[in-house]
C-alpha cells in the first residue's frame, strides 16, 4: 500500500482539485492522510467530506505548527509500504502512483524520482534533470545531483516515492522550524540509506508556482545564507558517507553559490554577504574556489 500524505493549510481554493486527482489514481491501493495544519478557511470541512465519501481518506486535525511538523504527523500515521507526498495547492497525473510503484517493484528500488510540470497561470512547462529512464546506485545518483544541486527536481519531496521502512528505521523526519528547503534536508538524509534509485523521465506532478509564496515574500537575505549553510552540511555529509567528497570537493562546494530555478536559494554576491556578517565561513571559501567562468 502507498500512503499519500497531504499537508493542508488554508487551501480551500485548490484543495478539491488536489484531492480529486488523488482519489482517481489508477493505482487504488492507497491511504490518503490529510493533515490539517490549523486552517482558518473551509479546508478542514473539505477534508472531512472526503473522509466521509472515501474510506481510504483519513483526516488529522491539529493546531498550526508549520509544514515540516505537519508532514511528520503524516509520516507517523502512515501504514503503507511506500510514502508519497502531495502539496494541497498542486495535483498529480492519474497514473502518478502507478508509475512510481511499478518502477519501485521492477527494480526493488528504495527511491523513485520523476519529472514534473511547472504551472504558472495557464503556462505549463515540463521540468526534470535526469533525461533517461535509469536504475542507479546512490553514487551514480549523487553524480547527477552535483551538476544541478539546487534544482527543485532533487530538492523537493513531491516528485519522489520513498520506502517507509527506511524512513522509520532511520528516524528520518522533516526538520521542524524550517518552512522552506526542509524537503532537501529530508532527501539528503534519506539518500544516505537508499541503495537503488529509479529515475523516470515522465512528469507525474503539477507544481503550481505562486507569486505570493513564502520564499517570495518573507525569506530575508540573512535567512537565505543561514539555511544554505545548514543544507550544505547535510549535502557534504552525504558525499562523505559515500566516499565521493575528497575527489569532488570543488564541485560539491559549488552548491553554495548555486541558485534554485523556482526560488529558495538566491544568487547573491556571497563575498559581500560574508563581509556584512563579519566572519570568514564556508561560503567565502567556496566563493574563492570557484572561478567566474564556473559560475557562468
Amino acid at each position: 500500500m502507498v500512503s499519500i500524505i497531504v499537508p493542508v493549510h488554508n487551501a480551500r481554493e485548490y484543495l478539491v482539485r488536489c484531492l480529486e486527482s488523488i482519489r482517481h489514481q489508477t493505482y487504488d491501493n492507497i491511504e490518503v492522510i490529510l493533515v490539517n495544519d490549523g486552517s482558518e478557511d473551509d479546508s478542514l470541512k473539505i477534508c472531512m467530506f472526503y473522509q466521509d465519501i472515501d474510506s481510504r481518506f483519513k483526516v488529522i486535525d491539529k493546531p498550526q505548527s508549520g509544514v515540516s511538523d505537519t508532514r511528520n504527523k503524516g509520516i507517523e500515521a502512515a501504514r503503507g509500504e511506500y510514502l508519497q507526498f502531495v502539496d494541497s495547492d498542486d495535483w498529480i497525473t492519474e497514473d502518478a502512483t502507478f508509475k512510481m510503484v511499478d518502477a519501485a517493484r521492477k527494480a526493488d528500488s528504495d527511491m523513485v524520482i520523476t519529472h514534473f510540470y511547472r504551472v504558472v497561470g495557464k503556462r505549463i512547462t515540463h521540468q526534470g534533470h535526469i533525461r533517461n529512464e535509469e536504475i542507479m546506485n546512490r553514487q551514480q545518483f549523487a553524480g547527477y545531483m552535483m551538476h544541478a544541486p539546487a534544482n527543485f527536481y532533487y530538492g523537493v519531496m513531491w516528485n519522489k516515492l520513498f520506502r517507509r521502512d527506511i524512513v522509520m528505521n532511520n528516524n528520518i523526519r522533516c526538520m521542524s522550524g524550517l518552512n522552506w528547503c526542509e524537503d532537501f534536508i529530508f532527501n539528503l538524509e534519506y539518500l544516505q540509506y537508499a541503495q537503488r534509485i529509479y529515475a523516470l523521465p515522465y512528469p507525474t506532478y503539477y507544481y503550481v508556482k505562486t507569486k505570493n509564496s513564502l520564499i517570495a515574500t518573507e525569506v530575508t537575505f540573512k535567512q537565505t545564507i543561514k539555511v544554505k549553510l545548514l543544507i550544505f552540511d547535510y549535502y557534504k555529509d552525504l558525499y562523505k558517507s559515500i566516499e565521493m567528497y575528497d575527489e569532488n570537493k570543488r564541485r560539491i562546494q559549488k552548491f553554495l553559490i548555486s541558485a534554485a530555478k523556482d526560488g529558495g536559494i538566491f544568487p547573491y554576491k556571497l563575498k559581500s554577504a560574508v563581509r556584512m556578517n563579519g566572519r570568514d565561513n564556508d561560503i567565502a571559501k567556496a566563493d574563492r574556489n570557484v572561478t567566474l567562468k564556473d559560475r557562468k
